[in-house]
């Protein structure tokens, strides 16, 4: 609204100290009501209080915590991205899932819940009953992928045993050459 005063201009009167002036015209500028008196700021830096003092302390000491997890976070959220991203993947294609997929995976399940029935006494039974039978369930309906599995899996269990050989070769050579015969008492 002082703003548009501004564009139309009207007479102020202005009486002094004693005297009685002619009807001057002041402008808007002129008024000390509209005029702001001109001020040179200067910052002060407060003083730290024992509140901003106690935070400064437990932030220092804090600060090796921090670093840590941000490192920790660091190497861990790229794996938390691959599962979320798994997750995502997992229920895209549960929610449009091939051909008799459901009742295939159902009988998986069926099967190695009856390789959990079949597996009473010791704990060896209890993992080995279960993930058999359902291995040989998915390997009927999946037979490409099983045989992709078990081609793999035996290349891994190849190149333990040619490992565990060559270490227990070792250690009898190393005992050999010692003086000692393997399998004798000290």
């Amino acid at each position: 609204m002082s703003g548009a005063l501004r564009l139309f201009p009207f007479a102020v009167f202005a009486a002094g100290e004693g005297e009685d002036k002619a009807a001057d015209s002041l402008s808007l500028d002129e008024l000390s009501l509209y005029t702001a008196p001109q001020h040179n700021f200067r910052y002060v830096e407060p003083e730290a209080g024992q509140m901003e003092e106690s935070v400064a302390t437990l932030r220092k000491l804090a600060e090796p915590c921090t670093a840590w997890c941000q490192g920790a976070y660091g190497k861990i959220e790229p794996k938390v991205q691959k599962v979320v991203q798994f997750g995502n993947d997992t229920y895209s294609y549960l929610q449009n899932p091939p051909k008799d997929f459901y009742p295939r995976a159902g009988i998986i399940g069926f099967a190695g819940l009856l390789g959990l029935f079949l597996a009473r006494g010791s704990r060896v039974k209890k993992v080995l009953y279960p993930a058999g039978f359902v291995a040989v369930g998915a390997s009927l309906y999946y037979p490409e992928q099983a045989a992709a599995m078990a081609k793999s899996a035996g290349e891994c269990v190849y190149e333990s045993a040619v490992k565990s050989y060559a270490s227990v070769e070792k250690i009898l050579n190393s005992q050999s050459k010692d003086g000692k015969k393997p399998g004798s008492k000290p």
